[in-house]
């Protein structure tokens, strides 16, 4: 096995991590999971959902949209690391779903130079941005937590 089919291996197995991890979600529309590794140690993880201290519910029980204060699992992700000794520079995302925009930003300014995604999202600034920034992006379609 060569070091790029390695390298998938390992991306796959992260990601399906991402998708058990993205179970701990309260969110009923779409639950999505994130995975932060650095040299082959997962250094952060995160998931969709409210603001520690605040009710876990994530839509507006009257409208059934997600409520404007939810955190996405990129932004749980970066903000715990930050709140450890640990740096996410250099390091890799594996998330179920394509980042927005807003998480691209922190995706950049955290210093993570890859992306490996399963869902891609219908809207795709989030990725052109991060292309554009210089950071990998890694599209992994047949990816089954299940596996």
């Amino acid at each position: 096995m060569d070091t790029a089919q390695k390298q998938e291996l390992l991306d796959c197995r992260y990601l399906r991590m991402a998708w058990i991890w993205a179970e701990n979600s309260y969110c009923l529309r779409r639950k999505v999971g994130a995975i932060l590794v650095k040299d082959r140690m997962i250094i952060s993880d995160g998931f969709n959902g409210t603001p520690a201290g605040f009710e876990n519910i994530c839509e507006d029980e009257n409208s059934g949209l997600t409520k404007p204060y939810v955190l996405h699992a990129e932004a749980n992700a970066i903000t715990k690391v930050a709140r450890s000794n640990n740096s996410s520079e250099g390091s890799t995302l594996y998330v179920t779903a394509s980042p927005c925009l807003d998480c691209a930003k922190l995706i950049i300014q955290a210093g993570i130079r890859r992306v490996v995604f399963n869902e891609l999202y219908r809207i795709t600034d989030g990725i052109d941005l991060l292309r554009r920034a210089g950071v990998e992006c890694v599209h992994l379609e047949n990816v089954n937590p299940q596996q």
